[in-house]
C-alpha cells in the first residue's frame, strides 16, 4: 500500500521561481568586474546548467573554453568570482525582480492549510533563497518550510541525492510520503535516488531536459491544486 502525502518538497531555481536569467546576468557581470573575456548567452548557459553548482559551472566553462587560465590560483579567482556574483544576484532578486511561478504561492498555502509539511531541497545557498524569498513575497516566504536544505547542509550537487536525504531525515517521514518538485533532469534523478516521488514542471532553461522518472510533467502549477498531486502520488506504482 502507498503511503498518504504528507510533504512537500520544492526545489528552488527554475521551480520556486524563473531566476536562471537573474543569475546568467549576475555571471557576467562578475567576469566584467574582474576584466574576464567570457560572456554566457543563452544557449551557452542552457548547456553549462546540466552542470549544478555556480563554481562547478564556472570550472566546467573554464575547462573547455579557457583551459590556458587554469593555474595554480585558480580556484581562488573561482571563489571570488562566485562570491561577487552571488552579490550581484542577491541584490537583484531581493528588490523584487523575479516573481514566484504561476501556482505556486496557491499551491504552498493549501498545502499548508491541509497540514502537509512543505520543504526546500536545493542545491543552491541560503543567501540566494533567502534574497528570493525576501523580493518574491515581501520575507513571508521564509516562514512557509518546515526544512529548507541549502548548499550548506548538502555540498554533494544534485543529482546526486543528498540534499533530499537531508530533507526527509529532518522531516522525520519516510521518503515515499513526500512529493518533489522539480524542473530540471538533475533534480528529477536526485529526488528518484532518494526514493521521494517528484513531478516536473518545465522551466526556461530545462524545457528539453530529460525528465524521465517523473510522475508527471507540467508547463507551470497555475491551476494544478493539492487533490491532484495526492491523486499522482497515490496512483504511482
Amino acid at each position: 500500500m502507498n503511503t498518504h502525502l504528507a510533504a512537500l518538497i520544492f526545489d528552488v531555481d527554475g521551480t520556486l521561481a524563473e531566476t536562471e536569467e537573474a543569475h546568467r546576468l549576475a555571471f557576467n557581470r562578475a567576469f566584467t568586474e574582474f576584466d574576464l573575456p567570457w560572456s554566457w548567452d543563452r544557449p551557452l548557459y542552457k548547456e553549462l546548467l546540466r552542470v549544478a553548482g555556480g563554481k562547478e559551472r564556472i570550472r566546467a566553462f573554464a575547462l573547455r573554453y579557457d583551459a590556458g587560465r587554469i593555474d595554480d590560483k585558480f580556484d581562488e579567482l573561482v571563489a571570488a568570482l562566485h562570491r561577487r556574483k552571488t552579490e550581484r544576484y542577491t541584490g537583484s532578486v531581493a528588490g523584487g525582480s523575479v516573481p514566484l511561478r504561476d501556482g505556486i504561492a496557491e499551491l504552498i498555502g493549501e498545502a499548508r492549510t491541509e497540514g502537509l509539511k512543505v520543504s526546500v531541497a536545493t542545491t543552491t545557498s541560503r543567501a540566494n533563497v533567502d534574497a528570493l524569498l525576501h523580493g518574491a513575497t515581501a520575507g513571508e516566504g521564509r516562514g512557509w518550510f518546515e526544512v529548507l536544505a541549502c548548499a550548506e547542509d548538502a555540498p554533494v550537487k544534485k543529482p546526486d541525492p543528498q540534499v533530499y536525504l537531508a530533507v526527509v531525515e529532518r522531516l522525520g517521514i519516510p521518503a515515499t510520503a513526500c512529493l518533489a518538485i522539480e524542473d530540471s533532469a538533475n533534480g528529477v534523478r536526485a529526488a528518484c535516488a532518494a526514493g521521494v516521488p517528484v513531478i516536473a514542471v518545465r522551466s526556461a532553461f530545462t524545457d528539453t531536459d530529460d525528465v524521465s522518472g517523473a510522475l508527471a510533467v507540467f508547463s507551470d502549477l497555475q491551476g494544478i491544486g493539492l487533490s491532484h498531486l495526492r491523486s499522482l502520488h497515490e496512483g504511482r506504482e
